[in-house]
């Protein structure tokens, strides 16, 4: 091979991987976006169909029961029969369950289809970022893809809500979905135009009894978790959890036989799997289930409207992106789990600041503690999404990608079911409300530092253990 021809070569793959990355960036943006949305014209929709508390709060969890069911299968399916034949397909189920939220005739259709942005939304996330690792295979552009795919995690927090809010003013709360319905088909035309990822050789054999076990479990305990905060006591919560977590007995025992699992349990033996997924669960449970709930507090407790709490979550959700962004320039031997342990102590730093609200307080009081939570975002998302990939065999780069958000999901219907108890059992009230708001925070922080804590420990072991070897 010539130097012309070689250098031909790597010119056309960095072109590859730079429209790989804009692509698989902007469509994981837009499911943040759609995931976010809600809040900002949650109570409008309600309004509009004149529903009950009950349904208000299947809305607000209907994305996330449907993400955490489909992750980990559509990254196997992804990894079996083509990471861009499932991104395409899942973009364009996106654009349609979100047209069909857009056209709801009622709260029953439209947290339905919330649900199914939640599952199409799954296949973009964990495909997308298996087409990033094939894209980057290793190395500096490996860090800089996966820390600009954490950027656009933030990213897509922060504009969702604040774009619901702007659009609900040009028409109504409806506008906004029929305008992300119409981004998602945009995009799932763009990944027609990227290479097929497939991993070399006989791929991993797809797990059918393996995939309705664990969607099954994911299903009914994020259903349950959900269901609970209405009633933590109804036969209905309670037979969701048991259910649950029967299956997810059932699934362990199904991988634990089978010759060619979905997911190789052994998988659990590597470190920075462990890393991968006990980080982006702590993730969820503190810091997305604390953020779930900040607009609404803002807007009952401070007395501001949606989108003057939807930018003041900016100063999280903004801080967070930049952080990400830049994350690949931070030294070599800053590794991804330590940025992991830094982000994760950061956000349980500024989690604490975000306690000792007070009806008087200003909106102000809240921007130093979302901008140090921020930055802790920041590491710990770029890092997650690095470990995701490196975590597992090349060949499973999508399914690790859906072990890491299915994770993260499930953690965050748990956070935000703690934090609407923490924020109810504060009492009555506005007061009331924002003492619960101060202890939710504290928890958030404590569980934030666990987390650092555990991850840390993980690695020092994994550490002594090799220089043993």
């Amino acid at each position: 091979m010539t130097t012309a021809t070689a250098t031909a070569e790597t010119m056309t793959m960095t072109r590859t991987g730079e429209r790989t990355l804009a692509v698989v960036g902007a469509a994981t943006l837009l499911v943040l976006a759609v995931f976010s949305m809600v809040v900002a014209t949650i109570g409008d929709t309600v309004t509009a169909f004149g529903a009950t508390t009950n349904w208000q709060t299947w809305a607000l969890g209907g994305m996330s029961l449907g993400l955490a069911s489909a992750l980990l299968t559509t990254g196997a399916l992804a990894d079996r029969f083509g990471r861009r034949r499932v991104f395409v397909w899942s973009s364009g189920a996106l654009a349609l369950a979100t047209a069909v939220g857009a056209a709801a005739p009622s709260m029953a259709v439209f947290v339905a289809a919330r649900v199914l942005q939640g599952a199409a939304g799954a296949g973009v996330l964990a495909a997308g970022l298996g087409l990033l690792g094939h894209a980057f295979p290793d190395g500096h552009a490996r860090t800089r893809a996966t820390g600009i795919w954490g950027a656009t995690l933030g990213a897509g927090i922060a504009i969702g809500p604040i774009a619901a809010a702007l659009l609900a003013r040009t028409g109504d709360w409806r506008t906004g979905y029929w305008v992300f319905a119409a981004a998602a088909a945009v995009l799932a035309g763009a990944a027609l135009t990227l290479s097929e990822s497939r991993p070399s050789g006989e791929p991993r054999p797809f797990d059918p009894t393996g995939a309705v076990a664990i969607a099954l479990a994911m299903t009914a305990l994020t259903a349950g978790l959900t269901s609970g905060r209405s009633s933590w006591s109804s036969a209905t919560t309670i037979a969701l959890l048991v259910g649950g977590v029967a299956a997810l007995g059932a699934f362990v025992a199904i991988e634990h036989v089978r010759r060619h699992p979905m997911l190789d349990l052994d998988f659990f033996r590597r470190p920075l799997f462990v890393a991968s997924v006990s980080g982006a669960a702590i993730t969820g449970l503190a810091t997305v289930g604390l953020m779930s709930h900040l607009i609404i507090v803002i807007v009952a407790g401070l007395h501001r409207s949606v989108l003057a709490a939807a930018a003041v979550l900016a100063f999280w959700s903004v801080t967070s992106t930049v952080v990400a962004f830049m994350a690949s320039r931070l030294p070599a031997r800053f590794g991804a789990t330590e940025r992991l342990v830094a982000g994760l102590t950061s956000s349980g730093v500024g989690a604490l600041m975000l306690a000792d609200l007070g009806s008087s307080s200003s909106w102000t009081r809240l921007v130093p503690g979302l901008a140090v939570m921020g930055i802790g975002s920041g590491l710990a998302n770029a890092a997650l999404g690095r470990l995701a990939v490196a975590s597992v065999p090349h060949s499973d780069a999508a399914l690790g990608s859906g072990a890491n958000n299915t994770a993260r999901y499930l953690g965050s219907a748990l956070g935000i079911a703690l934090v609407a108890i923490l924020i109810t059992g504060g009492g009555s009230g506005t007061g009331g409300m924002l003492s619960g708001w101060d202890h939710a925070a504290i928890v958030g922080a404590g569980l934030n530092v666990i987390g650092a804590a555990f991850i840390g420990s993980v690695a020092l072991g994994s550490r002594r253990r090799l220089q043993q070897q």
